[in-house]
């Protein structure tokens, strides 16, 4: 079985610090394993709407600006039978070896809105100061999602950790 998926690092500034979404898996591979939003996109939807409607089904945010989707082309309108976009992701990831083959995108994104208690398999939704997510990933790595590890390594070492 092969998926793809599309994963939004959610950052906002508040009290001059960089803060991101963070959430719990209650889904029992990946029981209250933290995680960022996102998921499995549905067959041909496109990594921007995946991503959307994962953040409003598991956060209950709504996304506003994505960065990257300004390099989106598409070549609807060319061959109505195929059609195929293109876009600049923050960071694209692929399982090397586990139980599950992956690929997926991670895209950098603003949202509005209130988080939810409790999404769809998510708990504990909350913002986190980036000095925080450093400080729980340094002392328990195993604690985030198999899948999110890798992508909260490389946005902390982006953001300079």
């Amino acid at each position: 079985m092969f998926f793809v998926n599309s994963r939004a690092i959610i950052e906002r500034f508040n009290n001059e610090e960089t803060e991101i979404v963070i959430q719990s898996r209650t889904k029992s591979d990946s029981l209250f394993k933290i995680e960022l939003p996102g998921g499995r996109i549905e067959p041909f939807e496109s990594l921007i709407q995946a991503l959307i409607r994962e953040v409003k089904e598991e956060t209950g945010l709504d996304v506003y600006e994505i960065e990257g989707n300004e390099t989106r082309i598409d070549t609807i309108g060319i061959n109505s039978e195929f059609e195929v976009e293109c876009l600049r992701p923050f960071a694209a990831y692929q399982t090397i070896k586990g139980p599950v083959d992956s690929v997926g995108y991670y895209f950098r994104c603003r949202a509005t809105g209130d988080l939810l208690e409790a999404g769809d398999e998510t708990l504990n939704i909350k913002w986190i100061t980036i000095i925080e997510l450093n400080a729980l990933f340094k002392k328990n790595p195993l604690g985030f999602s198999d899948v999110d590890r890798a992508g909260i390594k490389y946005y902390l070492k982006y953001q300079g950790f």
